[in-house]
């Protein structure tokens, strides 16, 4: 199985940055994508970011320019930088990792989610 924590959550004034990281553990081959998603009350889940395993990335058009996704393969970890922060950003956020078991078993797993709230 695998198991993926996300940490960096909280409360931040508009205007402001915070950080996320989702790291993966468990038994598995190797990471493929990895991604962020957010849901906001009342809302569908939606896709933030993502990015490859050979470091592509792509971005919703409203986070463009202020959020950024990484990678640190050696810690199966990704991360989102998010700077320029509104109250519309407020949302659960989900990291969602693409991982391959075995040489032809593929399965994607969420995080537990973390609240972030912008507001002043």
């Amino acid at each position: 199985q695998v198991q993926l924590v996300e940490s960096g959550g909280g409360l931040v004034q508009p205007g402001g940055s915070l950080g996320l990281s989702c790291a993966a553990s468990g038994s598995f081959r190797s990471i493929n994508d990895m991604a962020w998603y957010r849901q906001a009350p009342g809302k569908e889940r939606e896709l933030v970011a993502r990015i490859t395993s050979g470091g592509t990335t792509s971005y919703a058009d409203s986070v463009k320019g202020r959020f950024t996704i990484s990678r640190d393969n050696a810690k199966n970890t990704v991360y989102l930088q998010m700077n320029s922060l509104n109250p519309e950003d407020t949302a659960v956020y989900y990291c969602n990792v693409d991982v391959t078991i075995t040489g032809w078993i593929r399965n994607r797993y969420w995080g537990q989610g973390t609240q972030v709230t912008v507001s002043s």
